[in-house]
């Protein structure tokens, strides 16, 4: 079966590597996530291979808690860069790759997130994406004057919003209102500077943006929640839907569901891209790629791979680990424990089982094999609806990468499944979205 149907690809970068004992692997450095040599051979690497983005998950606070007790100093998911101040130092030192980065929409205000972004997009020249989520973990609450992190509801009500006005503060100034006529003394055309005076239930905000019109008409818009607010957000405005299915079936239903919301919005089916994120095994042989996968996780301690399912199932320290994985207790996120849980089921897994799974992608899908097996996989899910294309997680930095440059690429491009070169410089025109209107020149007519 070939489809022959280009696909996106996307680098996520996090830390060393998605495996949970990837600091330990013996060609990892531990300290490299604070390294700016780290990440930038990562992305001369990535863009070399004309891979359509860098994505940069983060959390602003820790993630990782010593649940059960001893789990916290096992883990390297604990210090890393704030993700903006090292993409734009990586936005000077590459030319095409995107450059996404995670931001809180519960945790910082729209102006903020406007200006920041817009001003990526220019020092990029239109290479910047902003994913969008609205935290969840406690942790983060505490480094922002609360207590108890804001209902789940409410964080989903202050997002929608929270992002309409961003996409208006982005639509401040029209295009060509920065007319730099030197002869009449006039900087910029006033009619086409606008005033958002928003007024909304969380968000009061008059504007205008600060920074000029960017060069991709706006970030590209990341969105990677599976809720039911999450999904109305992504069909609303979102270019990229991060998803995190772990099955073919699961994946093609999201899709749909997902896809067919865009209509009432005025959006067409391939306006928006959806990137399953997984985390790639691959070896030569079957044998050899097994082989890479157990040699990670015979270095992953039970305390650590508990903390795993902890934000997922709850505390399960009481539990036997041989024995099967119970209903979530409280989750934080509610659609990752609902995967857990319907993974642990199918595969009639036991505690110790699931969390070494996690563990393996930091609870996304994992797949192990030959380049010819992943690509099959690959081009499976696309042709099923379930994808168009996918955000590679490798389990460990930069070797991962490394492994699927090498393997994996060559084999999808001899099926003629992703491209040689970049279609343009910017990453809207890469990804195959269209340039959003300016709201007031489209009004104009």
């Amino acid at each position: 079966m070939s489809t022959r149907k280009p696909i996106k690809l996307g680098l996520s970068m996090r830390y060393l590597g998605y495996h949970a004992a990837a600091w330990r692997h013996p060609e990892a450095d531990p300290g490299a996530a604070s390294k700016l040599s780290h990440f930038l051979r990562i992305a001369r690497t990535a863009e070399a291979a004309k891979l359509d983005m860098l994505f940069l998950a983060d959390g602003i606070g820790l993630r990782t808690r010593d649940d059960p007790p001893g789990a916290l100093c096992r883990s390297h998911q604990t210090a890393e860069l704030e993700p903006l101040t090292l993409l734009s130092a990586l936005a000077g030192l590459t030319s095409r790759i995107g450059l996404v980065a995670t931001a809180s929409t519960t945790y910082n205000e729209p102006f903020h997130i406007a200006r920041k972004w817009a001003s990526l997009d220019h020092l990029s020249g239109g290479r910047a994406g902003w994913n969008i989520v609205t935290s969840w973990s406690e942790a983060e609450a505490w480094n922002f004057n609360r207590d108890q992190h804001m209902e789940y509801d409410l964080r989903y009500e202050r997002a929608a919003e929270f992002v309409e006005v961003v996409k208006g503060l982005w639509d401040s100034w029209e295009g060509d209102a920065l007319v730099h006529d030197k002869a009449s003394g006039i900087f910029f055309d006033q009619s086409k500077l606008h005033v958002l005076d928003h007024k909304g239930k969380h968000f009061k905000v008059r504007g205008p943006l600060t920074v000029a019109r960017t060069p991709q008409g706006r970030p590209i818009l990341v969105q990677a929640g599976a809720s039911e607010q999450g999904l109305e957000i992504a069909a609303r405005s979102a270019d990229v839907v991060y998803s995190a299915s772990h099955t073919l079936e699961a994946a093609r239903d999201y899709y749909a569901k997902l896809k067919g919301r865009l209509a009432k919005y005025g959006r067409d089916w391939d306006d928006l891209k959806v990137m399953p994120g997984i985390t790639y095994f691959i070896g030569r042989t079957q044998a050899e790629a097994q082989a890479k996968l157990d040699q990670l996780n015979d270095l992953v301690a039970p305390e650590l791979g508990l903390s795993y399912l902890y934000g997922q199932m709850g505390d399960l320290s009481g539990y036997d680990l041989d024995g099967p994985v119970p209903e979530p207790q409280d989750p934080r996120i509610r659609s990752m424990a609902r995967m857990a849980l319907d993974l642990a089921r199918r595969e009639n897994l036991s505690i110790r089982q699931l969390y070494s799974r996690i563990a393996a992608g930091f609870g996304g899908r994992v797949v192990v094999g030959t380049p010819e097996s992943i690509v099959d996989d690959m081009e499976e899910w696309v042709a099923a609806g379930a994808a168009d294309g996918f955000n590679i997680c490798p389990p460990v930095l930069p070797v991962g990468l490394d492994d699927f440059v090498e393997l994996v690429l060559p084999e999808l491009r001899r099926r003629g499944m992703f491209r040689t070169e970049y279609e343009g410089t910017t990453l809207r025109e890469n990804l195959g979205v269209p340039m959003p209107a300016n709201r007031y020149a489209a009004a104009r007519g």
